[in-house]
């Protein structure tokens, strides 16, 4: 089964999952998961690549750039 990105109204499947750790004022970006988890959203590759974050918070992104770039060329 595939996911959709959480955004609102948008309907593009899910590319990338992101959570945050309020205690580290962190947000991490990673590939999206094999298993959704209550704590963490669904993106796809616009919004993924769109997120930003609070001032003075650290955004992680640690999706797998090369597959991004192949399918960018791609297209």
């Amino acid at each position: 089964m595939s996911r959709q990105c959480n955004r609102p109204a948008c309907s593009e499947p899910a590319a990338a999952t992101y959570g945050y750790d309020y205690a580290e004022r962190t947000v991490w970006l990673v590939d999206v998961t094999t298993q959704p988890h209550p704590a963490t959203y669904d993106l796809c590759h616009r919004h993924a690549d769109g997120l930003t974050v609070p001032v003075g918070w650290d955004l992680r992104d640690r999706r797998n750039v090369v597959s991004s770039l192949i399918e960018y060329r791609a297209s």
